[in-house]
């Protein structure tokens, strides 16, 4: 099956306004920058995006947030952006912060058919007590906390421990770059830019993946597969330039 579109613009034509999507990416690194410029160009609004950061001010899903895009963020780190911090505390925005190891679970469990698990992270913390600010008003007053979540304890091999219950996140539709893809999805990143990608992929219920490189059917070992195409949807190649745009987070200097 044929899973190529020739624009990114086609590809995210019918992500509505008010969609969840898991978004890949670790900081700047493996970001689906141009999916989600397109979305930027569609004036999709009123998202509520998944993935490790929210980019920064402009590059990344920080051009989606300054532009008033998204409504709700569910993230493990967000520290290099500004507008993301002043939508935040100024009550435009509402923010669920995840340990990363536990987003990075929730969305596997997701792709897996997996409800939810428990999890030694975040027990005994409000993490798993609740009470988390995940919304301001506009006069700073906390509107809005976490909820508490459940806690079991569990036989380990160091006695009885506690464990909390995390829940698995399904998206609307995943977006995800990856180095290499084929037309059939199957996708093979490249060193760290694999990141979150995969497990961004799975959760979604439509998985669109740019790719540097489109390559025919076969010329992927199937052992070098990364992700397999049963979980991608949709496949945008992108042109060289698109491919070379590649943005530095934090430029370092001797």
């Amino acid at each position: 099956m044929d899973k190529v579109i020739s624009s990114a613009a086609e590809a995210v034509a019918d992500i509505p306004s008010g969609a969840t999507l898991t978004v890949g990416g670790f900081g700047l690194c493996g970001i689906p920058s141009v999916l989600i410029n397109a979305l930027l160009e569609a004036g999709t609004t009123d998202l509520e995006v998944v993935s490790n950061n929210a980019g920064v001010d402009d590059w990344g899903l920080g051009l989606l947030l300054t532009a008033g895009r998204l409504r709700r963020v569910v993230a493990s780190y967000v520290g290099e952006n500004k507008e993301f911090a002043r939508q935040y505390l100024s009550g435009e925005l509402e923010v669920e912060l995840t340990p990363q190891g536990t987003l990075a679970e929730r969305m596997r469990a997701g792709g897996s058919g997996i409800a939810a698990f428990y999890t030694r992270t975040g027990v005994g913390t409000q993490v798993a007590e609740g009470g988390l600010p995940w919304k301001y008003d506009s006069a700073g007053n906390v509107v809005k906390t976490s909820p508490e979540k459940p806690v079991m304890v569990f036989e380990t091999r160091d006695g009885e421990q506690e464990f909390v219950l995390e829940e698995a996140i399904v998206s609307d539709f995943g977006l995800v770059r990856a180095w290499k893809g084929d037309r059939h999805g199957n996708l093979l990143f490249r060193d760290s830019a694999r990141n979150f990608n995969p497990l961004a992929a799975m959760a979604g219920r439509v998985t669109i993946a740019e790719v540097e490189e489109l390559v025919e059917p076969g010329e992927i070992y199937p052992n070098h597969v990364h992700l397999p195409g049963v979980y991608v949807h949709r496949v945008v190649p992108l042109t060289p330039e698109q491919a070379a745009d590649k943005r530095i987070e934090k430029r370092t200097v001797r």
